[in-house]
């Protein structure tokens, strides 16, 4: 008897709303055994990004590695990658691994605007990281960069997705918080499948630090616990709405407050 367990790979936040400690709670709360690999150190809090310090590659690898090697996680969750060589260092790793479940959430900017990885960087991630992953999951943001696009509709997010597709990876879950309206609406594409569509109604609150951390995390962890992609994504857009409602009125620091992960925490799940 084992835990099920998944690998995070991201930038941790001092003030623990988003990043690493974000998926830690999350796949946590969702009874997932959670164990990480630190890419990056920021100085940070509710009102934004003031610095990030990269962790060296070989030490990233080195992490990367001793988890693989000893806890053999059931899948496996990317966030923040801030520089080139630490997103080469981490696709070299996988490789050898080739594992079965790669979520992949582009962290490019965050909730309060500041910019996480380096403009030298995309052309790596798009080459190396993004074909090897399961599921994508940028927000519009990052998939008008990834795509060239300009997003302002759900009919603009089917253009994005194509182009996204098309560098290679199996999936990708567009997020449609950044459109206006009263419904939020997330599209999940294949090269297989018609788009699934989800959506939920918009909750009106400023604590949304870390949701797509959050939201990453759930997915992986549901795929994890062996649910197809397609109630992977549902299940885990279930959570996080039910978390940001949690933690709506909730005051955590001056600006983007985080959701309440552990609004009904599971125990841990074993195999």
């Amino acid at each position: 008897m084992r835990y099920i367990c998944a690998l995070t790979i991201a930038g941790s936040d001092s003030c623990g709303g988003a990043g690493v400690q974000a998926d830690i709670k999350t796949m946590s709360a969702l009874g997932v055994y959670a164990a990480s690999a630190i890419t990056s150190i920021t100085v940070q809090n509710t009102m934004g990004v003031q610095a990030i310090q990269a962790v060296k590659p070989e030490i990233v690898a080195g992490q990367i590695k001793a988890v693989m090697d000893d806890i053999k996680p059931l899948a496996i969750k990317i966030g923040m990658v801030n520089d080139k060589a630490t997103i080469q260092a981490i696709a070299d790793t996988l490789k050898i691994y080739s594992p079965n479940i790669l979520v992949v959430d582009p962290v490019m900017v965050s909730t309060s605007g500041s910019m996480l990885m380096q403009k030298d960087a995309l052309g790596v991630f798009c080459s190396n990281l993004l074909p090897m992953a399961t599921l994508l999951t940028p927000n519009i943001p990052e998939a008008e960069v990834l795509s060239h696009t300009k997003i302002s509709t759900a009919e603009d997010m089917d253009i994005a997705a194509k182009r996204i597709l098309e560098l290679g990876c199996k999936a990708v879950l567009i997020k449609g918080g950044h459109l206006e309206g009263g419904k939020k609406i997330d599209k999940l594409y294949t090269s297989e499948a018609e788009p699934a569509t989800f959506v939920h109604d918009t909750i009106e609150t400023r604590n949304t630090h870390g949701t797509g951390c959050t939201l990453s995390s759930a997915i992986t962890s549901f795929m994890a616990r062996g649910q197809k992609m397609t109630d992977a994504v549902a299940y885990a857009k279930e959570y996080l709405s039910k978390a940001l409602e949690a933690g709506k009125d909730i005051h955590i620091g001056e600006g983007h407050g985080p959701v309440d992960h552990f609004f009904n925490p599971e125990k841990l799940m074993t195999l």
